[in-house]
């Protein structure tokens, strides 16, 4: 390892800096937070470092998980609060980027909030996002996932945490960003036991689908999101003739992946922040 980063993981891991400042130096000294995140997935560190060191500081559980999911084994990362539960869950879909830290830490935080949170690995049957060669690789990967596949791995997502013991049973929602945030959309139609979908920056689903979504949807957009956000008020007026809930709201000046707290290019606290209130809002009202 370049002795670079092995300087940055000692003092990340004897506490002198924190992980948002172990994720500007990194990608210092790597060249981009794509990168940074491939480096930490190839290497474990994702794992063997950040999670116990974050979930110790949120005061949660978090583990790696597998689990059985149509012919496939689905990988995933599952985190919730310390103590026999039952807790509600949510079911967290990545960008396309696969499964990386950005996810795990939204995990957390939803754990250190009371819920049971799974980030699910949408390449595990290419393989698991660090089985990639390059991210430039992995991000390609995605062009040949289909839809159908996604519901697949989602519905077996949702089946192994509804069985959880520590699962408040059917009480789960779905929330995703980017590439995620639009399949988080997609699977409010396919499933009608969600009781709720949140969608960062996400593409929304065939109008003629809508009709089927039953649990209450909320969209967190940037305004710089032009070709996502330009589709909002379509979609919010076919959701208000078809009686279902869609609350959205555009984050003014905020920029296409504005909660992705390692992308500093993209990083919008003030959006960020705002977005993560009304979300925990959002669930405890349709959660608990």
């Amino acid at each position: 390892m370049d002795s670079r980063i092995e300087t940055i993981v000692e003092e990340y891991e004897s506490g002198r800096i924190n992980r948002r400042l172990f994720f500007q130096r990194l990608i210092g000294v790597v060249g981009t937070y794509a990168v940074a995140h491939h480096v930490l997935e190839t290497t474990g560190l994702a794992m063997s470092l950040l999670s116990p060191q974050e979930s110790g500081a949120a005061n949660v559980e978090s583990t790696a998980v597998k689990y059985p999911a149509a012919g496939l084994t689905m990988e995933g990362y599952l985190s919730r609060p310390n103590g026999a539960g039952p807790f509600p869950a949510v079911i967290v879909i990545h960008e396309n980027r696969g499964l990386n830290d950005h996810i795990r830490d939204v995990v957390r935080r939803l754990a250190a909030q009371g819920y049971a949170a799974l980030a699910v690995d949408l390449l595990s049957r290419q393989g698991g996002t660090a089985s990639f060669a390059t991210p430039d690789d992995a991000s390609k990967a995605f062009q040949n996932i289909q839809d159908d596949e996604v519901i697949r791995g989602l519905n077996s997502s949702y089946n192994y945490l509804n069985s959880n013991a520590a699962v408040k049973k059917d009480t789960l929602a779905v929330m995703g960003f980017c590439w995620g945030g639009q399949r988080s959309f997609l699977y409010a139609t396919a499933n009608p036991k969600l009781k709720a979908a949140v969608v960062f920056y996400g593409s929304p689903p065939p109008e003629e689908k809508l009709a089927q979504i039953q649990a209450p949807v909320l969209g967190n957009y940037g305004e710089q999101d032009t070709r996502i956000t330009s589709t909002v008020p379509a979609i919010q007026e076919k959701m208000n003739s078809l009686g279902k809930i869609y609350e959205a709201k555009v984050y003014p000046g905020a920029p296409h992946a504005f909660f992705n707290d390692t992308n500093t290019q993209r990083y919008n606290e003030a959006a960020a922040k705002d977005a993560w209130e009304r979300t925990l809002a959002f669930l405890k009202k349709h959660l608990g």
